[in-house]
Parts: C-alpha cells; structure tokens; sequence
C-alpha cells in the first residue's frame, strides 16, 4: 500500500465512515438532538459560533501546551534524576505512583479554590499535573536500563558522565520519551478541559461546553467536543512529525 495514502488517506476513510455510521445511528432511532446529536447537527453550531469556536480554541490550546511544556521541562528532569540514581528512584517513585493514582477530577476543585480568580494558572498547573508522570517515569526507564557495557568502554576511552549522557543515553531513551509524550498530549488536554468546565472563572473550550450544558444545547455540546478531538490530534501529529525529526532511527515499519 501507498506510503501516502495510508498516512492520510486511511484515517479520512475511517473519520468519514464512523461519521455516516454516527448519523445513520441515529437517523434509525429517530434520536432527538437533545438524546444524541447528529454530525450534521454540529455544522449549523459551527457556523454560528465560528468565532467564539476560534477563540475558545486558542485559550485552551495555549494553556494546555504551555502546561504541557512544563511537564516535558520537570518530567525529564525528574527521570533523569531516577534514572542515573538507583536510591533515588526507589525513593521517588512510591510518591509519583501515590501521586498519579489520585482522580485529578477531585484535584481540580481544589486547585480552583487555592487559586481563586487566577485561571491561567489553574489550567496550566492541571494541565501540568495530569501529564508529567509518563513523561517522567519513561524517562527513567529509558536511562536505568541503559546497558552497562557502553557505559564501561567510553569511560575507558576517557569519555565524561557528560558525554555519555549525549552520545549514549539520550538517543535511547529518546523512543521512550516520545511514547509517553503521545500519551501525555491526551493527558494535558484532559486536565485543561477539567479546570475550564469546573472552574467559576474557567474559559477556553470547557467553558463553552458547559454553556451548552446549562442551556441544554446538546448539538453545541458535541461540536464543542469535535473541537478538542481536532487539537488533540493536532498536538498528537507534531509530536508524531518531531519524533520522527528526532527519533525516526527507531522506527520499525510494519508490514502492509
């Protein structure tokens, strides 16, 4: 099969026929929008919102990559530090599993009454919260399962812990990395949307669906929710095209 066409061709085919799948579904039980909104009932709220979509979009785009950034920054640093040290990664990974397994759902109100009035904060610190484990402890992995014999013939070459890291670790843990941050993109956006809908002061996309919660807008409802899916697979595509910039060696392309 064609290179291209199974890039870009496969996932239009697959988009447009769970979209006529969608809408039949519905057609067929005679669903009202206000039970289960059609895709041909989101394009009439596009329309109609089209720049409140656009600026929403941007407020929530800037938070979760912003949020997102942060985490790569402290998750990295965090799975270095674990990785190069066996006592600190017994000591820090109990609290990152401890951390990770509270429901950020129960976070968010909480986060939103400490920082009262200071939405961009929130938005970006769950954003940052719900993303940084994966990063983190691929990181690490990636860093602790370094094989021991490359590290012993540059050192007996006269190579730094500096130079290994760069020629040696780096590059290896670089797959990991981008497999988490994949993961992560999904996570940030998770964490954004959470803040935003929960949040008194919340903006962005979130607060646009919970307009149409209190409205009872369903068909905004779901063209809201089209609209995260669209920037997370935005996100999740550069992340796809930088790891092949930076990590494409490691790519194994299946069969047909």
């Amino acid at each position: 099969m064609n290179d291209t066409f199974r890039k870009f061709f496969a996932p239009t085919i697959f988009i447009v026929v769970l979209l006529a799948l969608w809408e039949f579904a519905v057609w067929w039980n005679q669903l009202p929008d206000f039970r289960m909104a059609s895709p041909s009932d989101l394009v009439p709220r596009y329309i109609q919102f089209w720049d409140l979509f656009l600026i929403k979009s941007w407020e929530t785009l800037w938070r979760t990559v912003v949020g997102l950034c942060i985490a790569v920054i402290v998750g990295t640093l965090f799975g270095m530090i674990m990785g190069f040290s066996r006592f600190a990664r017994e000591g820090l990974y109990p609290i990152l599993v401890g951390f990770n397994a509270i429901p950020k759902a129960t976070v968010v109100p909480i986060v939103a009454l400490m920082f009262v009035g200071d939405h961009n904060f929130n938005t970006i610190l769950i954003a940052f919260m719900i993303s940084f484990f994966p990063i983190a402890v691929s990181v690490s992995i990636g860093l602790s399962t370094l094989e021991p014999e490359y590290r012993d013939i540059l050192r007996s070459l006269g190579a730094t812990n500096t130079t290994i890291f760069w020629k040696i670790a780096l590059p290896k843990t670089l797959p990991e990395f981008f497999g988490a941050l994949k993961v992560a993109v999904t996570l940030a956006f998770i964490g954004t949307n959470l803040m935003e809908i929960v949040s008194p002061h919340g903006r962005g996309l979130g607060d646009l669906f919970d307009s149409g919660r209190i409205s009872a807008d369903y068909p905004l409802m779901f063209a809201v929710l089209f609209a995260m899916a669209a920037l997370g697979i935005i996100l999740f595509y550069i992340v796809v095209f930088l790891e092949r910039i930076f990590a494409g060696w490691a790519e194994r392309t299946p069969g047909n």
